[in-house]
């Protein structure tokens, strides 16, 4: 049944691919019918997502091959390239979309930081009433996440070189090269010097000597270049699937008058829900180091790699970008970083601090739909 279902996926993906590539003009032309422009949507969206749990299933199939943390890079970085391609699609669309990128990365840290991550420690504080992690991997994963998110959503609205949120040329081209410089820095020491910091701690090596014989001393390759090759077979029909969807959903905000914002949550949910949902199990299984490397990984590396991309973009096309958030959005922003550099201050974590991340969640939505 597994081996089905792994086959199904990219069949149906690449399937849809086709179907597009042959009528996907004529469809796209005739979104002013509602209907089928919902269709269209519900069609494309289920297909993605679908194929991402495809993704999802091969980069821990690697993960399981590598070992952590490399197993959970392979993942984190395989989910944040399809929403990379997903923010590149609407941006170089006809009519683009200035705030995408900033409601997509802000999306992404609430769904992830207050979403999942307070979901996930109420369930395992009523499941298993305290859980425990590994503290210095949580640690220097938010010692990474809060200067960027700064960089990224905060400072340029406090800038003088313009005047809208957006960065100026030249600090758009340091900024890029400062967050692919600590992004580098930390991905060498998480790989590296530091791997036993994202391990368990009960499987955690004495020394480095020992960690080193620890390490798989015989990896599969022809098993892992299978896998790798399956890996980019799913990822493939999400990347050209993107751009149709991206036309979908902005025809579709523009014609129902919904907030922009809209938009980001659904990238952020389409690109995150598989791993959202491998996090959970994770937790379920009171893994929740694992389940902090999946969350806090994903967050990291959405800001060290999609910073960079959007604004590469806008440097190269002359399109304008806006990453400062509104004056709400930072509040609730600087209280997520706060209530999670608390919560991740501990080596152990109960329900509480779920509820309470659960309720920052929710005043995001709420603010969504009533800013």
């Amino acid at each position: 049944m597994r081996t089905i279902m792994t086959a199904a996926r990219p069949f149906i993906g690449w399937l849809t691919v086709a179907l597009f590539l042959v009528f996907g003009s004529g469809w796209m032309a005739g979104l002013a019918n509602h209907a089928l422009a919902l269709g269209l949507f519900v069609w494309l969206f289920l297909v993605i997502i679908w194929v991402a749990f495809g993704v999802v299933h091969e980069a821990e199939t690697l993960a399981e091959m590598l070992g952590e943390p490399l197993g959970t890079l392979v993942l984190t970085l395989s989910i944040v390239i399809i929403e990379v391609v997903l923010i590149s699609a609407v941006m170089l669309g006809p009519e683009g979309n200035a705030t995408l990128a900033r409601d997509t990365m802000y999306s992404v840290l609430m769904i992830v930081l207050n979403g999942v991550v307070g979901l996930g420690l109420l369930m395992g504080g009523i499941r298993h009433y305290e859980q425990a992690y590994n503290l210095k991997g949580a640690s220097a994963y938010l010692s990474v996440i809060i200067p960027l998110t700064i960089i990224a959503l905060v400072l340029p609205d406090f800038t003088t070189s313009t005047s809208d949120g957006s960065l100026s040329p030249a600090q758009a081209l340091m900024f890029s090269v400062l967050t692919i410089g600590l992004y580098g820095i930390f991905l060498w020491l998480q790989t590296g010097r530091h791997r036993g910091y994202f391990v368990a701690q009960d499987a955690q090596p004495i020394d480095a000597k020992e960690m080193e014989h620890q390490r798989p001393s015989a990896i599969d390759k022809k098993g892992l270049f299978v896998h790798f090759i399956l890996l980019l077979v799913n990822i493939l029909p999400i990347v050209i699937l993107s751009k149709s969807l991206a036309s979908i959903l902005d025809y579709g905000i523009a014609a129902t008058g919904a907030p922009a914002a809209l938009g980001g949550i659904v990238i952020a949910t389409l690109v995150f829900a598989p791993e959202g949902i491998s996090a959970l199990i994770a937790i379920r299984a009171d893994r929740l180091t694992r389940a902090i490397n999946l969350c806090l990984g994903a967050v990291t590396s959405t800001l060290g790699l999609t910073v960079p991309a959007v604004l590469a973009i806008s440097l190269y096309t002359g399109r304008h970008v806006l990453l400062g958030l509104p004056p709400s959005g930072i509040v609730l922003l600087v209280s997520t970083l706060i209530l999670s550099s608390i919560t991740f201050s501990n080596s152990r974590t109960t329900m509480l601090e779920g509820a309470v991340h659960l309720s920052l969640f929710v005043v995001f939505l709420v603010l969504v739909f009533s800013p």
